[in-house]
């Protein structure tokens, strides 16, 4: 098990659910302007992105992660796709497993496999299933699924689930098979989870206390449960979502923010059951509201204050992660959260991956020798010129 990892290491990366809280935006407008945003963190370098599932609400508006991803994995080049996440109670594992090997190989392994429980109450009840049932659901799930996509036959019957002669017609095209990673936020069942099956983990730290301080204790269960079962887990398997967003001042980002911050707080308030919200804060200002949110674990300023933040996590997490996974919220309007994506990869990236300490080497080490290096320039300008000056006294001025 690696107990600590190289900051310099981490992974960046966009999670897209994607949040339009705005009811009043064309729907087909916003969702090709998602394909667009990844499209753009693509050229922009990032290594990762996460698209959910969701069914209800109107907010969380794409149905199904697998057919968005497929779509922009057709126009990217370089960024890699988890599913982020797909809920797996409401799914027949082999269809599951069957989506997922033929998503591995039209991307030809840039495909990593993201699920959870699921997040929406409201979709749980639509489908008429119990939420305290489905952390249950998703272990059934994985003891099918995880043979299916090693290319085994399974049988077997859960009280949800019925599996006879099951098989994958193709293997994935990265063996044994793409990452797996289970979700997490509040409660331990998703480290649990990923430990007792040796898969990686994916973390929600938002604007609350009780998900910033369940970082704490996240990777102790999944090393433990792990341990239990004979698995081991790597740090570096481990995804950070966190709610961001960055521009050249604190002012600029604060006026970018009043864009969309107050209707998806009020998602969160009224609809969603995700605890982002503060009880009792749509009594608040805007204003005051997102003073609250930056004093309870979220960036809404520059990028130093994002590499502050990347810090706090890193240490919250008592040894580091794999990647950080920007939450696309969209707070801010579309340019100016593309340009929260150019200034992460401009600053932000560079100065936690370190790449630009050997410029900086470079540069120092020029200027300690900048009187040295002109002195020697010196010399070679004035041995020029009596060159010149020799070849002029004997009358043979060189050709070139």
């Amino acid at each position: 098990m690696a107990e600590t990892l190289d900051k310099s290491a981490m992974k960046f990366g966009t999670f897209m659910a994607p949040y339009h809280a705005n009811l009043k935006k064309n729907f087909n407008l916003l969702l090709h302007r998602d394909l667009e945003m990844i499209d753009h963190v693509d050229r922009l370098g990032f290594d990762e992105a996460w698209v959910g599932e969701h069914h209800s609400a109107g907010v969380e508006v794409i149905a199904s992660p697998e057919i968005f991803i497929a779509a922009s994995a057709e126009r990217t080049k370089y960024i890699r796709y988890g599913t982020g996440v797909l809920s797996l109670p409401y799914h027949n594992p082999l269809m599951v497993a069957d989506r997922i090997i033929q998503l591995d190989h039209q991307t030809r392994g840039r495909v990593m496999f993201g699920f959870g429980p699921g997040a929406l109450p409201s979709d749980v009840h639509m489908i008429g299933r119990e939420q305290t049932e489905l952390r249950d659901n998703i272990m059934e799930a994985l003891d099918m699924l995880i043979p299916l996509l090693r290319g085994e036959t399974v049988n077997a019957r859960t009280k949800h689930y019925h599996l006879q002669d099951a098989r994958c017609h193709v293997l994935p095209y990265t063996r044994p098979h793409p990452q797996l990673f289970m979700s997490a936020a509040v409660s331990p069942g998703g480290p649990r989870i990923a430990g007792t099956y040796g898969i990686g983990l994916l973390s929600a730290t938002t604007s609350s206390d009780a998900a910033f301080n369940a970082l704490q204790s996240a990777w102790d269960i999944w090393s433990t449960a792990a341990a239990q079962n004979g698995k081991t887990v790597n740090r570096a398997d481990w995804r950070v979502v966190g709610n961001f967003h960055i521009a050249e001042t604190r002012e600029q980002a604060r006026a970018n923010v009043r864009h969309g911050l107050g209707q998806w707080l009020e998602y969160f308030q009224r609809v969603a059951t995700f605890p982002v919200a503060k009880p009792g804060s749509h009594q608040l200002t805007l204003d005051e509201q997102i003073d609250a949110m930056i004093e309870k674990h979220t960036v809404i300023g520059t990028p130093d204050d994002l590499i502050a933040r990347i810090d706090t996590l890193w240490e919250q997490s008592n040894g580091g992660f794999g990647a950080l996974l920007d939450c696309a919220h969209n707070w801010a309007d579309h340019a100016a959260t593309k340009r929260h994506y150019e200034l992460m990869a401009e600053y932000v990236i560079p100065h936690i991956q370190r790449t630009n300490e050997p410029r900086q080497r470079s540069w120092d080490w020029a200027e300690a020798n900048h009187e040295a290096g002109m002195a020697a320039r010196d010399r070679g300008v004035a041995k020029e010129y009596a060159v010149w000056d020799e070849q002029r006294r004997q009358g043979q001025p060189d050709a070139a």
